[in-house]
């Protein structure tokens, strides 16, 4: 397991990515921690909150992108990154709002991408997982090939490239930052690592990925779906092992 450190320079050219969807509670303190722990700018893109998420992230410094409309998590991701490439950052990092993603590691994360060896790095925490989860994650890499312990882990650092990729069009088909991703980010041959970071029960509230079983059922019907599908297989070889 690698520590923590706050010994890592602060560099320029990214921003910390915080979809957020009625996260008061704790989205003040998580902009905050990401200032503290890395510097630079955080961006919370506001999925269409009825708190007082938005208010709470400007005050604490961060830049908010106030969505219209809800698009889930991974679409207001996508919003951020977009937003990213427009004003001209050459790295971001991801993370969720509910507490889950220690902001204390965003800097090893960070440091990992600029190294220049990989494209995408994922902190990974596969032993959080439910049984169930579990079983999803092995099912998921039989069929795809992915050598990724955690395929749904929102914590990740993306570089420029990885970026474009996640921008396009094709990306706005997917609901969530998971398998899809993955698959589109190896079709388009770039460099993925994994590494090892612990996470927290999220702080409140329920999971905003799967709120319910049909949900779960729907979720695991479209990804089957899409793996099938056989996206991005042509990439297999440049998935890189943590």
């Amino acid at each position: 397991m690698h520590s923590h450190s706050q010994s890592f320079p602060v560099l320029a050219g990214f921003a910390v990515l915080i979809p957020a969807h009625n996260e008061a509670a704790t989205i003040g303190g998580l902009v905050e921690a990401a200032k503290e722990h890395l510097g630079g700018d955080v961006v919370v893109i506001d999925d269409a909150s009825t708190d007082e998420t938005a208010c709470i992230a400007r005050s604490a410094g961060a830049t908010v992108l106030p969505l219209s409309c809800n698009l889930g998590a991974w679409g207001a991701t996508q919003a951020g990154m977009r937003y990213a490439l427009r004003t001209g950052y050459q790295q971001v990092l991801t993370m969720d709002a509910d507490g889950q993603h220690l902001p204390e590691y965003l800097p090893l994360l960070l440091a990992t991408l600029v190294s220049g060896e990989v494209d995408v790095v994922i902190g990974a925490c596969p032993e959080r997982g439910s049984r169930a989860r579990q079983l999803a994650w092995s099912y998921f890499r039989k069929l795809t090939g992915l050598g990724i312990e955690d395929l749904t882990s929102g914590f990740r650092a993306y570089n420029e490239a990885a970026m474009k990729v996640l921008a396009a069009p094709d990306a706005t088909l997917l609901d969530y930052q998971d398998v899809g991703v993955l698959l589109l980010l190896r079709h388009a041959r770039l460099r993925l690592r994994e590494i090892p970071v612990p996470m927290r029960e999220r702080d409140h509230g329920g999971s905003r990925v799967f709120p319910s079983w049909l949900v779960v059922g729907k979720y695991m019907l479209q990804t089957s779906l899409l793996c099938l599908a056989k996206v991005g297989m042509n990439g297999k070889r440049r998935v890189a092992q943590r």
